[in-house]
């Protein structure tokens, strides 16, 4: 248990370097008062510009990976090397939590999905490559920036209980069952993030995101 709650407060912590918000400072702008009113990805992308979106992602990324590799290759070995995944996971939790609940913002931060691509890059290769063809299969084909993630997350789920009932990760089965109760649970939370956006892709009102101004005028 104290491995769980020393990766999650790791994460937390590192979940804090709220890059969007950070840069609209630097540029004498809260990002939460702009566009959508999110200090993430998209909303930096939409309101800054392509190089400030991708500086931004980069940011969130880094922030998830690094603890994620905290708990794989520092707090894993010394408290539960049996359950390195399991650690990355919650790791990964802690810094969704730090990036879309920070408390010295009033709570109010991103949607996690940048954070969540952290994960992603660090838990398995497999989730790597699964991950890059569902998000930008999807948002190439449709530009829906968020029908990507939540399709990404769905992935997830679906994979990461295929590969855990097939030995991938070498833990035992009440370890493996605590991993997909850990991501059900962040899934639950970027569905219920999402759920505006959700709502407007069912109503096919979503604003599409391109990665070129002339583009997104003429759409």
């Amino acid at each position: 248990m104290l491995g769980r709650i020393i990766c999650v407060a790791v994460g937390y912590l590192c979940g804090l370097f709220q890059t969007a918000y950070i840069y609209g400072k630097s540029k004498g702008i809260d990002i939460r008062e702009k566009g959508s009113g999110n200090a993430g990805t998209t909303n930096t992308l939409r309101t800054f510009g392509v190089k400030a979106g991708v500086l931004v992602l980069f940011g969130d990324i880094l922030k998830c990976a690094v603890a994620c590799l905290l708990a794989r290759f520092v707090i894993a070995p010394r408290l539960g090397a049996d359950v390195n995944y399991l650690f990355v996971l919650y790791a990964a939790a802690g810094a969704i939590l730090g990036h879309n609940f920070p408390f010295y913002m009033n709570f109010r931060g991103g949607k996690g999905i940048a954070a969540t691509a952290g994960l992603i890059i660090c838990f398995h290769w497999s989730f790597f490559i699964m991950g890059v063809i569902v998000f930008f299969g999807t948002f190439f084909t449709t530009h829906y920036v968020s029908l990507g993630s939540l399709l990404v997350y769905a992935g997830f789920m679906i994979q990461i209980i295929i590969e855990g009932q097939m030995g991938v990760f070498g833990m035992s089965q009440a370890a493996l069952n605590e991993m997909y109760i850990v991501s059900g649970v962040l899934a639950l939370m970027a569905y219920y993030k999402h759920r505006e956006n959700i709502k407007r892709l069912v109503k096919g009102e979503e604003r599409k995101t391109y990665l070129k101004k002339k583009e997104e005028k003429q759409n």
